[in-house]
């Protein structure tokens, strides 16, 4: 059987078919893109003048999956006080309010307490100092471990049935798959669909930025 054996009605009717399975199935895919966060601090304008000089504003290196959110060409050091990390990328734009974000295990390395809030959420946040190449600051209660949650928009939040706030379980996809329970869904129209995770989760779970996923699951 080949093309002649079908007239250009049936054909356009097997192409529709063809289109409308292939579109099902892209909507049935439940696979969200996983980003990895490193160790990273968001900066206000006063701290960014006082760490790199007056009227300084951070140069755009590498924009990020999110909207209008890049990686800065500054890096900082953070100094705890049992120990310091260097070379601390600075994201941008500049924010309201200083606040870094590191890991339990950085929190270790520092000597540093990192509460596990949303991001933007400072109750019970740590302290330390912060260097850059123009001056220091003291970061008081500025310092939390991100919890980890997924980024998407309204049209996404329909087509996995969430609802802002709500807390869900990610299963990981690969060799070490793990659950991950606790996982804060945020809606945004500026918003990326991506599930964040820190570099403690990933290394867990065996994860790395190039072609990881996850899968919201009922299981607990």
């Amino acid at each position: 059987m080949n093309r002649q054996d079908f007239s250009d009605e049936q054909l356009l009717i097997i192409a529709e078919r063809l289109l409308h399975q292939i579109s099902e199935k892209k909507s049935e895919n439940k696979q969200i893109p996983v980003g990895i966060s490193n160790r990273h601090i968001h900066l206000c304008q006063q701290d960014i003048e006082s760490l790199f000089g007056k009227g300084f504003n951070l140069v755009p290196k590498k924009y990020l999956s999110q909207p209008g959110q890049f990686a800065s060409d500054q890096t900082v050091s953070v100094v705890g006080v049992k120990g310091s990390i260097h070379n601390v990328r600075v994201l941008g734009p500049e924010r309201q309010e200083s606040q870094l974000e590191i890991s339990r295990t950085d929190s270790f390395q520092l000597g540093v307490h990192a509460p596990i809030n949303e991001s933007g959420n400072l109750t019970n946040a740590g302290s330390a100092f912060i260097v850059g190449p123009k001056g220091s600051i003291q970061l008081k209660e500025n310092i939390i471990i991100a919890k980890r949650h997924i980024h998407m928009t309204p049209e996404d939040a329909k087509r996995f049935e969430v609802t802002q706030g709500q807390t869900v379980s990610v299963k990981t996809i690969g060799e070490r798959a793990t659950i991950f329970g606790e996982t804060i869904i945020r809606i945004s129209d500026d918003f990326s669909l991506e599930c964040h995770l820190d570099m403690d989760e990933a290394n867990a779970a065996g994860l790395s930025n190039k072609n990881a996923f996850v899968e919201i699951t009922k299981e607990v």
